[in-house]
């Protein structure tokens, strides 16, 4: 069942980082760095703070607090970002450093304990501390690009007013015993995990 945990948390970890990647390909480069007032973060700004944090959070996953003394938390949520392809570069060596992390890991590893700032978490806790952290900032990208992309925008999930035909179709096929992100991944993703 640990094997099942890890195999599913890395499919979550690949289905959103691909909801990001998606959302960035219908964007311009104006639109990544859009900011509706001071206090609010655009896509730029918050794939930032995501890298940041994948970064510190990731790397000597198993050896080293989560919290970097050289990471630098507060500047992450300044406009540092300046191309779509910076951004892009920032959000791949984030998501790289993390399936890095957690492709090497067994069961046996899940009831160690590791630090994040000094506060133990088993690394099944820290994975999951992460799988709630991580979702919830692609969910702002992906509705930031909902707006900024307006008419132009290609639902990620399932398209207003398609869920009858979406639901009729799932139900016509035969039981799968699959992960459900499984319908969702492309081949490249999934051989990432590899």
């Amino acid at each position: 069942m640990n094997d099942d945990y890890l195999d599913s948390a890395k499919k979550q970890f690949q289905y959103y980082k691909q909801l990001g990647d998606k959302t960035f390909a219908q964007l311009n480069d104006d639109a990544l760095f859009w900011q509706f007032n001071q206090d609010s973060n655009s896509i730029a700004i918050i794939v930032s703070h995501l890298s940041g944090n994948m970064l510190s959070r990731w790397t000597d996953f198993l050896s080293t607090d989560g919290e970097k003394q050289w990471r630098n938390r507060d500047e992450e949520f300044e406009q540092q970002i300046t191309s779509k392809q910076e951004l892009v570069a920032k959000w791949e060596k984030g998501w790289d450093c993390l399936f890095h992390a957690i492709n090497p890991l067994t069961a046996a590893d899940l009831n160690r304990i590791i630090y994040i700032r000094n506060q133990g978490h088993t690394v099944l806790e820290a994975i999951n501390r992460q799988l709630a952290h991580y979702p919830y900032h692609v969910g702002q990208i992906v509705m930031l690009g909902k707006m900024l992309a307006k008419d132009g925008w290609q639902s990620l999930s399932i398209p207003k007013g398609k869920s009858q035909a979406y639901n009729q179709n799932k139900f016509a096929q035969p039981k799968q015993n699959k992960h459900f992100t499984d319908d969702y991944l492309d081949n490249s993703t999934t051989q990432q995990s590899s």
